[in-house]
C-alpha cells in the first residue's frame, strides 16, 4: 500500500465513521475501481483507532462528566449525566451480544456488494422518514437507549451504518437531531474500544507489523474523524439528514451499477 493509497482509506473510513452513510460501501469503492489491495488487519485496527481517539478527543469534556457522575451515583445521588452513563452501557449490549454471537456468520454471508448496496438504498430511505419525525427530547431514558441499543445491532449487517441506525431510531422516538447524534457518537466508544481490542488481540499473532502504516493511519483518520464531527454537529440543524438521504440513494445504485457490469 503506497501512501497515497493509505491517505484516501485512512480519510474515508474516519469520515464515513461517523456519519450516516456506511464505512462498508465506501471502502469496496476503491478496490473496486482502483484495484487497491484489502487493507488488511492492522491498518483496519489503526483507522479505528484514530476514530476512537478523535472522539474521545472531542467530547472529553462530556464523558469526564458523565464518567464521574456515573461513578458517583454509587454513592450518591442520581443526576441526567449518570443516566446518560447507564443509557450509553445498556444500549452497547445488544450490539456486543449480537456481535459475539453472529459476527462469523455475517462475515461469510452477508458481507457482499449485492448486500451493501441494498441495505444502504433501504436504511437510507428510513433515515429520510425518520428525521420527519424529529423532535424537541433532550435526555435519552432507559426504556429509549433500549430500543436505540437493539437498532445499534443492526448495524452488524454491512451497509446499515451504525451512526446511520442509531440516528435513525433516536429521531424516530422524538429526540431532536443534536441530541440523536451526539447520543450515536457517545454509544460508538464502547464498541469501537471493545473492537479496537479485539482486532489488537488478532494483531499480535500476526509476525510482522509496518508502524508507519498504523501510525500514519491512525492520525490520519483521527484528523479526518475529528473534521467530521465537528462539521457534522455545526451543521446538522442548518441541513437534516435528507443530503445523507439522498448520498446514500446515489451510492447504493452507484454499488449495484458496478455488480451488473461485473466490476465487482
Amino acid at each position: 500500500m503506497d501512501f497515497l493509497q493509505l491517505l484516501i482509506l485512512a480519510i474515508i473510513q474516519g469520515i464515513t465513521e461517523f456519519l450516516p452513510i456506511s464505512s462498508s460501501g465506501h471502502l469496496i469503492l476503491p478496490s473496486a475501481v482502483f484495484g487497491w489491495p484489502d487493507q488488511g488487519l492492522a491498518f483496519d485496527l489503526a483507522v479505528h483507532f484514530g476514530s476512537l481517539i478523535a472522539i474521545i478527543t472531542y467530547f472529553n469534556r462530556d464523558i469526564r462528566q458523565i464518567l464521574s457522575a456515573w461513578f458517583g451515583s454509587f454513592t450518591g445521588p442520581t443526576s441526567d449525566d449518570s443516566r446518560l452513563g447507564w443509557c450509553i452501557i445498556v444500549a452497547t449490549i445488544p450490539a456486543g451480544v449480537a456481535g459475539f454471537l453472529l459476527d462469523d456468520w455475517i462475515e461469510l454471508n452477508l458481507r457482499s456488494v449485492v448486500v451493501i448496496a441494498s441495505t444502504t438504498i433501504i436504511f437510507g430511505v428510513v433515515l429520510g422518514v425518520a428525521d420527519r419525525f424529529a423532535g424537541q427530547r433532550l435526555l435519552v431514558n432507559m426504556p429509549n437507549a433500549v430500543i436505540i441499543g437493539f437498532a445499534q445491532a443492526l448495524a452488524l449487517i454491512p451497509g446499515t451504518s451504525r451512526s446511520g441506525i442509531t440516528m435513525t431510531a433516536a429521531l424516530m422516538l422524538g429526540y431532536s437531531r443534536d441530541t440523536a447524534a451526539r447520543f450515536s457518537f457517545l454509544l460508538s466508544i464502547p464498541l469501537i474500544f471493545a473492537g479496537a481490542l479485539f482486532k489488537t488481540a488478532e494483531l499480535l499473532e500476526q509476525p510482522q507489523v509496518d508502524w508507519f502504516v498504523l501510525i500514519a493511519g491512525a492520525v490520519c483518520s483521527a484528523i479526518a474523524a475529528f473534521a467530521c464531527i465537528h462539521l457534522f454537529l455545526k451543521w446538522l440543524n442548518r441541513i437534516g439528514f435528507m443530503p445523507f438521504v439522498i448520498y446514500r440513494l446515489v451510492l447504493g445504485s452507484v454499488l449495484f451499477a458496478l455488480v451488473f457490469f461485473g466490476v465487482v
